[in-house]
């Protein structure tokens, strides 16, 4: 079988948009920084926007109180409109990300680790047409390396009082590794959630994941898969990266997983030793068949373009 034309068959089944806005407002009490995975219990790590240092103003209030934590918090005015905010980091990777809720703080992750990032705002004047309001450079050295991928952000959205947050406690009650945590809720994610075909078909532009309303409605898109399963990771000490990128010539969301004895396990990569192979829930619940296994062999076909 050709797999090029193999995945463009599977184009309904993998497509995403990738697409920014804001994302909830709630957060409640914080939590040391850990790696550790804490079984039965939530670890929900909380950003926080204390005002100690800040740039920007009127419309766009950046919070960099806490960049050794992994992330900075935007904060946009009633007449701000829209905001599109880029992210250049020691990766040279160019993160474009976009505010359209007014007194909401959105939280938006360091994933490129310590390094100088280049930070640049805009303002939608009209139609496709920004104006530049500032460009920084921010100096950032982190407490934790796991940190960006411990903390919810505007992709991966969950707090303590998130659904999924209790159901990944509930399925971790009782394990003592982080292996048989993140078996346990991969194997539920891949077994409860169902690929939507139709949302794939009419996910409009200014769609992002929630992972309660996935959790809820037993659905969702491959972006789905990845942020449900990524904050439940997180919420129990289990760094999980959201990746966004290829697979061969289809767009995809895919998660990379932290594991103690192992390292970072990335693009659905097989575990010697393990029972289940693919680290993609978005494949592994559409029960594929074994040619896609096959071409997904050690991961090589999986681009990778962002880390969320």
């Amino acid at each position: 079988m050709d797999h090029r034309s193999f995945f463009r068959s599977l184009a309904p089944l993998l497509f995403l948009m990738i697409v920014l806005i804001f994302s909830g407002c709630s957060r409640k009490d914080s939590s040391e920084a850990s790696s550790t995975f804490t079984p039965g219990s939530a670890h929900v790590l909380v950003p926080e926007a204390d005002g100690s240092k800040t740039i920007g103003g009127d419309p766009l209030l950046l919070d960099l109180s806490h960049t050794d934590q992994g992330y900075f918090i935007g904060t946009m005015s009633e007449d701000g409109g829209k905001i599109n905010l880029q992210l250049i980091g020691p990766d040279s990777v160019t993160y474009k990300y976009f505010i359209e809720e007014a007194g909401c703080p959105t939280v938006f992750p360091f994933t490129a680790g310590s390094g100088s990032y280049t930070v640049m705002a805009f303002q939608n004047i009209s139609g496709d047409q920004y104006a530049s309001l500032f460009s920084q450079v921010i100096d950032v050295e982190l407490e934790n390396d796991f940190l960006p991928f411990l903390y919810p952000n505007q992709y991966v959205d969950f707090t303590a009082d998130s659904q999924a947050v209790a159901l990944a406690a509930r399925l971790t009650d009782g394990l003592t590794s982080d292996v048989d945590a993140l078996t346990a809720i991969y194997e539920y994610v891949t077994a409860n959630i169902t690929y939507d075909n139709e949302k794939a078909a009419t996910v409009s532009g200014n769609y992002l994941p929630d992972v309660d309303e996935t959790l809820s409605t037993g659905k969702g898109i491959c972006f789905d898969y990845a942020s449900l399963t990524a904050a439940m990771l997180r919420s129990v000490g289990i760094p999980a990266k959201l990746a966004i990128g290829y697979t061969a010539s289809v767009r995809h969301a895919w998660i990379d997983v932290y594991i103690q004895s192992v390292g970072w396990v990335e693009r659905a990569v097989e575990f010697n030793g393990d029972e289940w192979k693919l680290m993609d829930p978005t494949f592994a619940a559409a029960e594929t068949d074994q040619d896609l296994q096959e071409y997904i062999g050690d991961g090589d076909n999986y681009i990778t373009e962002y880390v969320r």
